[in-house]
């Protein structure tokens, strides 16, 4: 294994300052700070129950009856190309995901185009063939679209927006207000694929085989979840920020108290040893095709089984539990049996992954 990275290859967000007067990178790392932007900025100014119930998209009822799932997400990913996907697989799975968490059945998606003069339309005709790709393998249709070119230094090459529509054909309301005392926590496969597919190509790190990332659609998992009947109460994929920071956004929604077992989260040797050589905690890596299910502990292990069968990166295990208090708080046992809190990043661990 070789681990000389490149001078650049490891670039860090400044240390927030208290007055936060100006965006830092650290705004878009899924962190505290981009909790306080959203409190302080964007629901201070956009308020309503849908925004106001913090889940990874909106319910909505459908004038004829119905529910409706809705989401949209940005990506701005560097590279545009990594180890097992590119800026446009992400932006196809990130949207479908997303309604997935809702409870819902992705059907069509927009996609919005920001690109920059001096572009080779060849990279622009593959990342669009991967989104077309990504697409049926998740049976979804791209409906509608825009697109905007930047002057050359003024961009990045590509930004890709997208947004999602899918229906709730099941009866029960998925979402972090149905959390329960009590619930156990699934994890459906192992953690931080795609952070550190990310950092090793930009670090110039090389294994004995590559990391690549887990970009997948979840749409199979959670279908075949809602099919069998079970009682789900939650669904979070792990994107920015990690499990530890979906971890934290669900205990504050919920106003419960979540606690997990580290010996019973899935990271493979290669990904933890390259956590550590780059001195990052797997718990707060992205992923982008793994998530968390929480329900009656009583139904756990069947959802676990139902997950291992269907979801990429398998299997499912088993990690923690809900408990009553203390409220908003995340607490994680050690391999050692001591405890510890986990919290929000203060700032951006890992910039530009999505």
């Amino acid at each position: 294994m070789s681990n000389e990275p490149s001078s650049n290859a490891f670039s860090s967000c400044p240390v927030p300052l208290p007055h936060r007067t100006e965006i830092t990178v650290g705004h878009g790392g899924g962190g505290r700070l981009t909790q306080d932007l959203i409190d302080r900025v964007f629901r201070a100014a956009f308020a309503n129950p849908s925004l106001n119930d913090q889940h990874d998209g909106a319910l909505l009822c459908a004038p004829q009856g119905g529910r409706l799932a809705f989401t949209t997400d940005s990506h701005v990913v560097s590279p545009l190309f990594f180890p097992g996907g590119d800026i446009g697989k992400l932006a196809i799975n990130g949207t479908v995901n997303d309604l997935c968490m809702c409870g819902a059945r992705p059907l069509w998606l927009s996609a919005g185009f920001i690109l920059e003069e001096g572009l080779a339309i060849a990279t622009l005709e593959k990342v669009v063939a991967s989104m077309q790709a990504a697409a049926v393998a998740a049976g979804v249709s791209i409906v509608t679209g825009d697109t905007k070119v930047v002057e050359r230094g003024k961009g990045d090459g590509i930004y890709v927006t997208t947004a999602g529509i899918g229906v709730i054909e099941s009866p029960l309301v998925v979402s972090p207000s149905r959390i329960q005392a009590g619930d156990a926590i699934v994890l459906s496969g192992d953690l931080g694929r795609h952070g550190m597919a990310i950092m090793a190509t930009r670090a110039g790190l090389t294994f004995e085989s590559d990391i690549e990332s887990d970009c997948a659609p979840l749409v199979a998992p959670v279908q075949a979840l809602l099919r069998a009947g079970l009682e789900v109460h939650c669904l979070r994929d792990l994107t920015r920020g990690g499990l530890a920071t979906a971890l934290v956004e669900l205990a504050e929604s919920s106003r419960l108290s979540l606690a997990i077992d580290a010996a019973l989260v899935p990271v493979t040797e290669l990904v933890g040893g390259a956590c550590e050589i780059l001195g990052l905690d797997p718990l707060y890596v992205a992923n982008e095709g793994r998530f968390i299910c929480l329900l009656p502990a009583a139904q756990a292990e069947q959802a676990r089984q139902i997950i291992s069968a269907h979801a990429p990166g398998g299997p499912a295990a088993i990690i923690g539990q809900v408990k009553a208090g203390p409220a908003g708080q995340v607490t994680q046992r050690s391999i050692i049996g001591s405890e510890r809190i986990v919290d929000r990043l203060s700032g951006e661990q890992l910039p530009r992954i999505c």
